[in-house]
């Protein structure tokens, strides 16, 4: 059996961190659904920069949209929900088999609106709306700007896929936004059934101390992260709030691992899938992460329910100088510009093709 089906077996859902028009033209994602195991994906602006400036596929879609004065994050969204419809279409059989546990893709709001509620709650409504799909998710950062969009979002009765998450801290702080949503549903007399992930960054930690750990700790902090993260989200499911809420009907926010490519060229292609099996969570990878541990993967069993030595880990990087929670800030600052920057670069990319092609 290959690892891919083993993981899936054990309870983790893999997940494609990457879409593009040709995967799904040319029957790449069908394959990896057969073959690999895999029952959803994720999306960002980098991903859909490059689809876009990487192929023609989109080409003729883009002059459509144009002559029909649709440009700017307006092409956009009708480009990406185009490819996204037919991703959760190809996933619906395993959206429907687990009740609703599985089988989703996700779409990033524009980061234009990362400072005003009001307006991501609105514009959430409205794409998850016009995908007509209910195996999709509307991507939100967890930041301390953005938690009140995801409670309100929820509330408001869209999935949510909360992104750039760092940390334990920033892990719980998503969590509880998303269980103010879940109450305010149920003092509401609304149903608690709002499906929602909260997405780990991993490797980026191991890429921040790369020159600063230790030796002997090299590529081993985003794992340890990954731990503690699930030790939290473990204890978030034990606790009393939550039970409460699952009597009422309420649904887990699944635990998502991303960012688990691994970085490092010195080290195993395949270190976080490896090391961070768990049931009833995800492992989003990119595409050559998802190839080589369907090539040569190995599980080796479930993650201990209380993560394991993660705090050896930690504390080995607190003793070498390395200040976690200052490094946790930085990266979700640095990620949130980045997604600016990716986003910026997304539009001239679309811009440029657009003027391209109507000069031919």
């Amino acid at each position: 059996m290959k690892a891919t089906q083993t993981l899936h077996n054990l309870g983790q859902s893999l997940w494609l961190d990457n879409i593009t028009r040709d995967i799904l033209n040319n029957g790449t994602l069908k394959r990896y659904v057969d073959e690999f195991s895999v029952t959803g994906l994720t999306s960002n602006p980098t991903i859909f920069e490059h689809a876009i400036s990487k192929s023609a596929s989109y080409d003729e879609d883009i002059v459509g949209f144009n002559e029909q004065g649709v440009h700017d994050e307006a092409l956009f969204f009708e480009l990406a929900l185009q490819d996204l419809r037919r991703a959760a279409d190809l996933f619906l059989s395993a959206h429907t088999r687990t009740n609703g546990v599985d089988g989703y893709v996700s779409l990033e709001l524009s980061p234009r609106l990362a400072y005003d509620t009001k307006a991501s709650v609105a514009s959430a409504k409205e794409l998850h709306a016009k995908a007509n799909r209910p195996n999709l998710f509307i991507k939100i950062p967890g930041t301390k700007e953005g938690n009140p969009a995801i409670e309100e979002s929820i509330f408001s009765s869209v999935p949510i896929n909360v992104t750039l998450l760092f940390s334990a801290d920033h892990y719980v702080a998503s969590a509880e936004a998303y269980m103010r949503g879940i109450e305010r549903r149920i003092d509401a007399g609304l149903s608690p059934n709002v499906r929602s992930v909260a997405s780990v960054f991993l490797s980026r930690w191991d890429k921040a101390t790369m020159d600063k750990a230790p030796s002997e700790l090299r590529n081993k902090l985003g794992i340890a992260v990954g731990q503690q993260v699930y030790k939290a989200y473990r204890d978030i499911l034990d606790s009393d709030r939550w039970q409460r809420l699952a009597n009422f009907g309420a649904q887990a926010q699944r635990l998502l691992f991303a960012s688990t490519g691994t970085k490092d060229p010195k080290a195993s292609d395949i270190l976080y899938v490896s090391a961070l099996a768990a049931p009833n969570t995800i492992d989003t990878m990119p595409e050559e992460t998802l190839v080589a541990f369907h090539d040569h993967g190995v599980v080796k069993g479930s993650m201990p329910r209380d993560g394991g030595d993660f705090k050896t880990v930690l504390d080995g990087f607190q003793k070498a100088g390395i200040d976690l929670t200052k490094l946790a800030a930085d990266l979700q600052s640095d990620g949130a510009k980045s997604f600016d920057k990716s986003w910026d670069s997304l539009l001239q990319t679309i811009q440029s093709k657009s003027e391209s092609l109507q000069t031919k």
